[in-house]
């Protein structure tokens, strides 16, 4: 049974999350402050984090800057934030979707089973992809680039394995969206951005230039056909 973990400051939010995800056949602890949901994490190890970025004793977003420096554990943002640039903000600093309050519990159920499927170790045949200096191992969710392992989150991998298993094809942003999301729940595509962003800050020696997963102006996104230039 998968562990969530739900950290919110409001009781009420809480207890609503809990009793939803718990229906929905979770395992379910929470935290209402930020050092209690960094010691939450580090101790209890959840597979998933739900995280309210208005938090007392420590802001949500440093919570997630602290967890994302020694792990990839998936984390849905909860938020009241409902601007762009607080979105993009979470995304960047490694969140793998987010909720914005006020929020349907089915909506966040729905957006936590799928990030945790993104998750998941594969049963299926291992499936190894080569491009390049790129390598990705599906089932066990490892990167490496010529040798040099990267710690890629189940979004950012998924991301990268959908255009690498045909390279040279150019995805837009809503087909990538469709990718990770399964359906796609809105047409936030700069959301996008925000993950392709953290790709490269991971993988590629100059970010400003990048040689493994290449911008196509006024389309979208693609991995480069063997050796990059």
């Amino acid at each position: 049974m998968p562990t969530v973990l739900v950290v919110d400051d409001e009781p009420k939010i809480a207890q609503l999350a809990r009793d939803y995800l718990e229906h929905a056949g979770f395992a379910v602890l929470t935290a209402g402050d930020g050092p209690s949901a960094l010691q939450s994490a580090r101790t209890r190890h959840p597979d998933l984090i739900v995280l309210d970025l208005g938090l007392p004793g420590l802001d949500g977003l440093e919570v997630m800057r602290s967890i994302r420096s020694s792990g990839t554990t998936p984390i849905v943002v909860l938020t009241a934030r409902d601007t762009e640039l607080d979105k993009l903000l979470g995304l960047e600093l490694g969140a793998d979707d987010y909720v914005t309050k006020p929020f349907s519990p089915r909506e966040l159920v729905a957006r936590v089973r799928a990030v945790l499927r993104r998750s998941e170790r594969a049963v299926e045949p291992a499936e190894r992809i080569e491009v390049g200096e790129l390598a990705l191992d599906v089932p066990r969710l490892r990167t490496t680039v010529t040798g040099r392992s990267v710690e890629l989150t189940a979004t950012e991998f998924q991301l990268l394995a959908t255009m690498a298993r045909e390279p040279g094809r150019v995805f837009t942003r809503s087909q990538l969206l469709d990718a990770v999301h399964g359906v796609a729940f809105d047409s936030y595509e700069r959301a996008i951005d925000a993950h392709i962003k953290n790709i490269r800050r991971k993988l590629e020696p100059d970010p400003a230039r990048p040689r493994i997963v290449e911008t196509v102006y006024g389309v979208g996104y693609r991995v480069a056909e063997g050796e990059p230039a």
